[in-house]
């Protein structure tokens, strides 16, 4: 048989490549009709299934709380406390050549509320509130540096510029608060965590889901106010004006979500003007409650003003409302004994404070409190430069750390998972941060294989393309 290419051959094999060509384009467009389109607004949507949640508040500590130091206590540390035991965690320690021996904790532990919780004496305010709280033990994550650990905690890879957890969750449900930013991050004045405003991006998902930056005194967000008082008929006209010229610029330029958001979020910012000044007023609060959670004193000042104020966000109908601790305070390398101290008297009472003002105003029920850091704590000490025991610390550990959820769906007073005897490595009902993430989602009402964005071909999701399943033993 010849071998050649004839003319013939050509022509009979130009119109089924053309036509496949074609063909390839019209499915190609008919997968692109029936792929769901994208949100690109904050209005209230259903979820996939009833909620048992309807908003968030994420207090996040990054750094990495000690999880045998807090809440997972263990006998073993006291009974083998200076016994060698480095050469066993080849690959699990950061900093290799400050690594000591076993280290007993330097706190007590008691059980407390009607569940019998453990809490170490660092956290008294917190031990009062455990009967609310379900306390996970068995967290584990994928990497021992803070800035991958805390891409994989907020956004579910360790690499950036992927929507973060907050901005998955406004884009599932919009937001109940037209006048008030869907998504709220209320930041240390003290400095930004690690990986700064990464923390709160919306990725590629559209950029009105991203998160916005209150602050917790003064002008909740800068320039939110004219520099000069217009009558209100004139301001109105004013906004009346940009609105037919945003249209007018918008009508020539279809298809630009950066576009969009900007134009959405010059109309959000009009209205936020009464009402993201009147949710950030704490001074019209009682004085028991501002004393309640600690403003006006002491540590707890700064962090008890935004607890208060996640609180009045989420009682206007803010869908999720982010806080953060100034991002050294939980990376105990050194002086765990007082720089662990240090951190709960920031943040233990007003807390606590938060937990009981829910509740009390009957809004636990419906609002998911969550708590946690990027990963857990080695059971090794880390010792300084002089190797002086008594400013002992400890290294990250990605195999074991501890996180906790309390109201909205979850079953109060309880302790999920365990680790083993060194608290080590989690080895009893391990959740993964990708199960994690599909728990918060299920008890939004969303299910974290059905919230996802067509990217590229692929369906992006906040769980990924990996294993990921909902916790059900912490729920209700």
């Amino acid at each position: 048989m010849s071998a050649r290419f004839t003319r013939r051959d050509l022509f009979r094999s130009v119109p089924g490549g053309i036509a496949g060509a074609a063909l390839a384009s019209l499915l190609a467009a008919e997968s692109r009709a029936e792929a769901p389109a994208p949100f690109t607004d904050l209005k209230p949507r259903k979820p996939h299934f009833p909620a048992k949640a309807r908003a968030v508040v994420h207090l996040f500590q990054n750094g990495g709380p000690s999880q045998m130091d807090l809440f997972d206590p263990k006998p073993e540390l006291d009974k083998h406390h200076g016994q060698s035991y480095a050469d066993k965690l080849a690959g699990e320690i950061e900093f290799v050549q400050s690594a000591g021996a076993i280290m007993r904790s330097p706190f007590k532990f008691a059980k407390h509320g009607r569940c019998g919780a453990s809490v170490s004496d660092a956290m008294p305010h917190l031990a009062t509130v455990v009967d609310e709280i379900a306390f996970i033990r068995s967290m584990h994550t994928t990497s021992i540096t803070h800035e991958p650990a805390v891409y994989m905690i907020q956004s579910g890879k360790i690499t950036p510029g992927r929507p973060t957890v907050g901005a998955w969750v406004t884009y599932g449900l919009g937001s109940e608060n037209q006048n008030l930013p869907a998504y709220v991050v209320l930041d240390d004045p003290k400095g930004l965590p690690v990986n700064g405003v990464e923390n709160w991006q919306a990725g590629f998902l559209p950029p009105q889901f991203q998160g916005t930056r209150f602050r917790s005194t003064g002008s909740p967000v800068l320039n939110l106010k004219p520099d000069a008082e217009r009558p209100a008929a004139v301001a109105q006209a004013e906004r009346d004006l940009l609105s037919q010229l945003d249209l007018m610029h918008k009508r020539d330029r279809p298809d630009q979500p950066a576009l969009d958001a900007r134009i959405a979020s010059y109309e959000l910012a009009a209205r936020m003007q009464l009402a993201a000044t009147d949710a950030l007023d704490i001074s019209k609060e009682p004085q028991r409650v501002q004393e309640m959670y600690g403003i006006g004193r002491g540590p707890t000042d700064s962090y008890g003003r935004r607890c208060l104020i996640a609180r009045r966000l989420i009682e206007r109908g803010v869908r999720f409302v982010q806080l953060y601790i100034n991002s050294h305070i939980w990376d105990t390398h050194n002086n765990i004994a007082t720089e662990l101290k240090a951190a709960c008297d920031r943040t233990d009472q007003p807390t606590a404070a938060l937990l009981r003002d829910l509740k009390q105003r009957g809004l636990l029920d419906s609002t998911l409190v969550i708590w946690g850091g990027e990963f857990g704590r080695l059971p090794i000490a880390q010792l300084p430069a002089d190797k002086d025991e008594r400013k002992a610390g400890r290294d990250h550990n990605k195999n074991a750390f501890c996180t906790w959820m309390a109201g909205g769906g979850v079953k109060p007073g309880l302790t999920y998972g365990a680790t083993d005897e060194l608290g080590l490595k989690a080895v009893e009902d391990r959740v993964s941060v990708r199960d994690w993430h599909a728990t918060i989602l299920h008890l939004l009402g969303m299910n974290h294989e059905q919230l996802f964005i067509e990217q590229h071909g692929l369906k992006e999701k906040l769980t990924g393309v990996e294993e990921a399943h909902v916790v059900k033993g912490v729920l209700a």
